[in-house]
């Protein structure tokens, strides 16, 4: 996989981005639950990995000219607390098309600018299958797979069907998605996935 991969850098602009998500389709009304739920996993798996917190995500959002939409954050928090998986009512709001490109690019930006470490926990994660070793073997992948489930199950409802081995399998999914987020075209890779997994996503 890491073979296909290239490490150039995305030459294209946050305005020209933000284009190609207008492009692209929109979600309806009956996938917006799904893809509330998969950003917001996607940036629990970024973060859970790379140690990044609300700062760099307000951060990026200053770099992608995105302040507008993702200002501060009690603004970020409350666009993360509309998936409908989250603990709490008092945040959840309807994210709107433009929240959620929003989201999209931030995630990308970040991602890219933690390739080299994504890229080195996919090698692993390689090795480790090549090897028939389990992934919690090695310390950058048991660490990541730890603190994805605990941070998962500190903010999630509590679900007595979610095993921590279906956490890990969906934080070690989460992890290769990522590889492919920070690469050149992220952003429509990201795009197209939320609204093809929407209508069949689950945990």
């Amino acid at each position: 996989m890491l073979k296909v991969m290239h490490s150039a850098a995305n030459s294209a602009t946050p305005n020209s981005q933000w284009e190609d998500l207008i492009k692209l389709p929109a979600p309806n009304t009956v996938q917006w639950d799904n893809i509330k739920t998969q950003l917001d996993l996607v940036l629990l798996a970024l973060e859970t990995l790379t140690g990044i917190g609300s700062e760099a995500m307000l951060s990026a959002a200053t770099d992608l000219n995105l302040e507008s939409r993702v200002p501060d954050r009690v603004a970020l928090w409350r666009l993360r607390q509309s998936n409908p998986l989250r603990k709490g009512q008092g945040g959840r709001k309807k994210l709107d098309v433009e929240e959620a490109r929003s989201l999209v690019l931030i995630i990308c930006y970040l991602a890219k600018q933690h390739q080299e470490l994504i890229r080195r926990a996919v090698g692993l994660l390689e090795q480790m299958a090549e090897n028939n070793r389990e992934p919690h073997q090695a310390a950058l992948l048991g660490d990541y797979i730890d603190a994805f489930c605990n941070t998962y199950q500190e903010r999630m409802e509590e679900d007595e069907q979610i095993s921590t081995d279906l956490l890990t399998n969906l934080a070690l999914k989460l992890l290769v998605d990522l590889l492919f987020y920070s690469a050149t075209g992220g952003h429509r890779r990201l795009w197209l996935a939320l609204i093809d997994r929407s209508t069949k996503f689950e945990i």
